[in-house]
């Protein structure tokens, strides 16, 4: 083909124009402080108000409840951390195939992995037995970056509920929260934080055709964290300097174009994405098909090519003109094999010979079609 094939949606969305049109005010005329007394200024503030009540509307949550961040990273480094300073001597848990951005914070406290199945779903009984008395968090994805699969998260929210009215009885007066790293789910899934039954959520701009650096942490109220930039009190006190307005602006622009079309594009995507899985049965009868089926992202496509090379296979792909993905964007460079892919069961050979393929709103079947025919040609 002609033009580029970009399967990487995963990893970074293009930045919508309309969101761009929301931005642009922001960046130029527009620039003033919203902490700043004058009235220019406090239009900013209330122009800023405006974006955290509609992200606020897609989350079920208070406008006070939405904290605007630096990206999905951001948020979820100030949930861990938010929480973990404050009940020192506590321990959290997290699922086997999270998010390094959830682990690598994790791994400085007292923290315990629940296991997942080989579709890459949380193992409830093993998560259950993970929690003790001094439990405070359990952070699980919503959706995994790699593989696609989804969770089932109103299900851990109420298991969650039921320890917690276990320890009321007890007379544990420890609390413990619920927070998910909804990065990848945003396009596709409800958000509504009630329906989730979750305490905190992180949100990423870049995976939601908004700017890069823009996020969102969901705190419910009545929850404390210990924030990790100090300052002028910005953000409730958990984020100070002068805010990204049109950071925010954009984010929330995004966010709500993604959901208003959620419905729409996911159907769009399941037909592209049965398409993709059909054309690689027919054409690489050998390959295997990583995640679940039917709990999974309609946009992900995750292969095991049996005695191939990822890193091969990607830079042959590369000068064919498509652009793919051998895991997490964040973790390309390391030379270490996947940590989901081990935590569903594969080995290290088979990591290794494994690609993602993530679809987005420019993707067409002819794009698929010819992607299937180059790598059937590459292997």
């Amino acid at each position: 083909m002609d033009q580029p094939i970009y399967l990487d949606y995963a990893a970074a969305t293009p930045l919508d124009e309309r969101v761009l049109a929301a931005m642009q005010p922001y960046l130029t005329g527009v620039f003033y402080n919203p902490s700043a007394t004058y009235v220019a200024a406090q239009k900013v503030k209330a122009e800023l108000l405006a974006a955290r009540t509609l992200v606020a509307h897609w989350l079920g949550a208070r406008p006070s409840e939405v904290v605007f961040t630096a990206g999905g990273t951001e948020a979820n480094n100030l949930a861990i951390h938010g929480v973990m300073r404050q009940h020192p001597g506590t321990n959290l848990v997290v699922s086997a195939i999270e998010h390094s951005a959830v682990l690598a914070p994790a791994a400085a406290y007292d923290c315990r992995q629940a296991l997942v199945d080989t579709k890459g779903i949380t193992d409830l009984e093993h998560l259950r037995s993970q929690i003790d008395d001094q439990t405070v968090l359990v952070s699980i994805m919503y959706a995994n970056n790699e593989i696609g699969t989804v969770q089932p998260l109103r299900q851990i929210g109420q298991l969650i509920a039921d320890i917690r009215a276990d320890r009321k009885k007890a007379g544990n007066a420890l609390p413990l929260y619920f927070h998910t790293d909804a990065c990848q789910a945003a396009n596709y899934l409800d958000i509504h934080t009630a329906r989730l039954g979750v305490d905190l959520l992180s949100l990423n701009g870049s995976k939601i055709y908004g700017p890069k650096q823009t996020g969102v942490l969901y705190v419910k109220r009545g929850l404390s964290l210990t924030p990790l930039v100090d300052g002028g009190g910005q953000e409730r006190g958990l984020r100070s300097g002068t805010e990204n307005v049109a950071g925010a602006v954009g984010f929330a622009t995004a966010l709500d174009l993604a959901q208003q079309q959620r419905h729409d594009e996911s159907k769009r995507l399941q037909l592209l994405q049965k398409t993709f899985i059909d054309l690689i049965h027919q054409q690489l009868p050998a390959a295997v098909l990583n995640g679940s089926l039917t709990h999974r992202l309609p946009n992900n496509v995750h292969l095991t090519l049996p005695g191939q090379d990822n890193e091969r296979l990607l830079i042959a792909l590369d000068e064919q003109g498509i652009m793919a993905a051998a895991g997490s964007a964040c973790s390309a460079s390391s030379e270490e094999a996947s940590k989901v892919l081990a935590a569903i069961g594969l080995s290290e050979a088979e990591a290794r010979a494994s690609l993602r393929f993530t679809m987005g709103r420019g993707t067409t079947g002819a794009e698929l079609e010819h992607t299937v025919q180059v790598l059937a040609r590459l292997t």
